[in-house]
């Protein structure tokens, strides 16, 4: 049995603000102490110590745009993608996992999607999911999103409701400010996220309804998250504009082509972080375990990849090589999710938070990673696998 102490030494610490050389008593799930004294414990005590040897340690990422359950169809009843395994997420360094469903919201319910997190914390992971799917009426569990939000631990949100896509149900406005009243008025009554993640399309409406929404009621501007903001450079030209305006936005890390109108995570976090929009209010996402398709102009898929939460990592570490302070660009892997979420025990790494912590090797890639205390990557390798993981 794993030691329910663990003593991380001599660690390079990002909280995700640098707090120097310093080190980390875990405490069953929790830090339970942050200092740069040695700290000196009874030997009586069964404690793990574990010289991190000057390397970066960071708070898990948070990976808010998951397909638990898998994602995909587009391309008929062969092209459904299987779930993601558990160390999908932890070898890219990833504690937190956000499920969401996407066009398939009828085989694929919120009723398996929210089993589907739960199972990922019986295995040691943290894990939330939105209610609802890409069309509204939004499928729930309890016959409203109020109730979902209300009754259901895991769900948090309403999402990826898509607009601006030929494979939205084509929402209305005031359907969209009717789903965003309920999640607000929920979130209240909770203390949970209460938002709505929106999908949005290749379609030239892009962020009208979400700038609607802000000056034509009365909903805060949390309400909104746009996400896929980077599919399309003018798009991203209009995620920036309201941001300005206080609505969170989430890049995607997909595959971008040379020569595509797009931008990478990396080039949209950069022009991001560069402009003058807040920089609490952008978060990355992996959209990992979905369908990634390419439509022709009859909209029939010409081809498709699969989205992996180990592009995050991926992401970050291209983001170092080029320069770029770990301290600057963390956040949006961290503490900027889970302050959009409201996940308070995430995205930080200070006592009473949850022990999520990653060790990056000197290339800025998870190296070991630890989940709500208990390590699940030692060295590159999984030494916790999913319960049907070979």
């Amino acid at each position: 049995m794993a030691s329910p102490l663990v003593l991380l030494e001599n660690a390079d610490l990002y909280s995700p603000e640098p707090l120097g050389i310093g080190h980390v008593l875990v405490a069953g799930e929790r830090i339970a102490w942050i200092g740069h004294e040695r700290l000196v414990l009874p030997a009586a005590l069964a404690v793990e110590r574990v010289d991190a040897e000057g390397a970066r340690v960071i708070p898990g990422l948070i990976d808010g745009h998951v397909h638990l359950t898998g994602g995909g169809g587009e391309a008929g009843y062969d092209s459904r993608v299987p779930p993601p395994p558990l160390t999908a997420y932890t070898l890219g360094g990833v504690t937190t996992a956000i499920g969401v469903l996407g066009t398939d919201d009828v085989v694929r319910t919120t009723g398996e999607l929210v089993a589907t997190a739960r199972g990922l914390v019986a295995q040691g992971l943290s894990a939330w999911c939105h209610t609802g799917g890409y069309h509204v009426p939004p499928v729930t569990l309890t016959g409203s999103v109020r109730g979902d939000l209300v009754h259901v631990d895991r769900i948090i949100g309403v999402g990826e409701v898509a607009i601006a896509d030929h494979r939205s149900s084509q929402p209305t406005f005031d359907e969209l400010v009717r789903l965003g009243a309920d999640a607000h008025v929920a979130g209240l009554m909770t203390g949970k996220a209460g938002l709505v993640h929106l999908h949005v399309g290749d379609g030239a409406r892009g962020l009208e309804f979400v700038r609607r929404a802000r000056h034509e009621t009365d909903l805060p501007a949390r309400t909104w998250q746009p996400t896929h903001v980077n599919r399309h450079r003018a798009l991203f030209d209009e995620a920036l504009d309201v941001a300005r305006d206080g609505v969170p936005v989430d890049i995607t890390d997909f595959p971008v082509a040379d020569g595509e109108d797009a931008w990478s995570a990396a080039d949209a976090l950069v022009r991001y972080l560069e402009s003058d929009a807040p920089p609490h209010l952008v978060t990355v996402s992996s959209d990992g375990g979905g369908c990634l398709p390419v439509f022709d102009a009859e909209g029939r898929v010409v081809r498709y990849g699969v989205g992996t939460s180990r592009a995050l990592a991926e992401t970050l570490a291209t983001l170092l090589a080029r320069g770029w302070p770990l301290a600057h660009v963390l956040p949006a892997f961290t503490e900027n999710v889970a302050d959009t979420l409201r996940l308070p025990a995430k995205g930080r790494l200070e006592v009473g938070m949850d022990a999520d912590l990653v060790r990056l090797d000197a290339a800025g890639r998870p190296r070991d990673v630890m989940a709500r205390g208990a390590w699940h990557v030692r060295d590159g390798i999984p030494v916790r696998r999913g319960t049907f993981e070979p």
